[in-house]
């Protein structure tokens, strides 16, 4: 399917260096969006693709000469196209790029652009999704792929009035384990603002655990945080763990959160045809 067709030449335009282990990320992405477009296009009316942090739409896989796909790009080539899309970038550079790719790539696509910050204009995302009503039911996909542990659960907890589905990069490896010192013993509110709350030091301390299992922490403690807003909880088993290809270590873990199960089925076909390191294609 076209979405799965990851390489793509290079255009001259404005394109993120990524590393290699990105592909893993986005050939599982590829293939979610595929289940889910296609499994949801005769339940409801409307199927809407939200990403918070669009990029450009390809990335260059650092020191050689690979061009990905990235995610919008992606999700503007699934058989069956979503009917809206609402892609954020808060880079003027990366967005005026991704606007030419999606105009070259997918012109007949409807596409709303929010420039800046997605946690400042919230509202501004909120208000692009349709109104849901009892003749026109509307099932949104959100994916929240930020650079680092930035997220903010109440940008989360905003888009969740209405129908809506999360695929979570949640960067506890790289991120939180780097800075542990600075989240955990220092004044930082960066991990408050992305759980929510801040009871989890408390939870952490009363654990007792070692330092280099704040990882499987965080990505639980994420989980719990979304299971507040109604949504199913969801172990590390059911969390897609992506490790760098060099030496093997843990980054982040991509996850997704529903309120029901049908997602849990196509969530659950992307695990098995992927190990912590290759995927179905490769």
């Amino acid at each position: 399917m076209g979405s799965q067709n990851l390489h793509v030449d290079g255009d001259g335009l404005a394109c993120p260096d990524v590393r290699a282990w990105a592909e893993t990320k986005y050939r599982l992405l590829a293939l979610y969006d595929e289940l889910f477009s296609t499994g949801m296009k005769n339940k409801w009316d409307q199927r809407i693709y939200i990403d918070l942090y669009a990029g450009a739409g390809y990335s260059h896989v650092s020191g050689t000469g690979t061009f990905l796909k990235g995610s919008p790009i992606i999700a503007l080539t699934v058989a069956n196209p979503f009917d809206k899309y609402i892609f954020c970038e808060e880079d003027e550079q990366l967005l005026d790029s991704l606007k030419l790719r999606v105009h070259r790539i997918a012109p007949q696509a409807n596409v709303e652009y929010i420039p800046g910050s997605c946690d400042t204009n919230i509202s501004e995302i909120c208000s692009a999704i349709p109104k849901g009503s009892a003749s026109n039911k509307v099932l949104s996909l959100c994916l929240v792929d930020p650079f680092d542990f930035g997220i903010k659960f109440e940008t989360l907890r905003r888009l969740s009035t209405v129908f809506i589905d999360f695929v979570v990069l949640l960067a506890v490896g790289m991120d939180a384990n780097r800075n542990y010192d600075h989240y955990v013993e220092g004044q930082s509110t960066k991990i408050d603002d992305a759980l929510g709350n801040t009871k989890w030091r408390e939870r952490w301390k009363a654990v007792g655990v070692r330092k280099g299992e704040l990882r499987q922490f965080l990505a639980l403690e994420s989980s719990m945080s979304m299971e507040s807003l109604g949504y199913i909880k969801q172990p590390l088993d059911r969390m897609k763990l992506v490790r760098s290809d060099e030496k093997n270590l843990p980054l982040y873990y991509l996850a997704l959160f529903s309120r029901h199960q049908t997602a849990y089925k196509y969530w659950d076909d992307v695990l098995k045809y992927s190990t912590d390191q290759t995927s179905l294609w490769e």
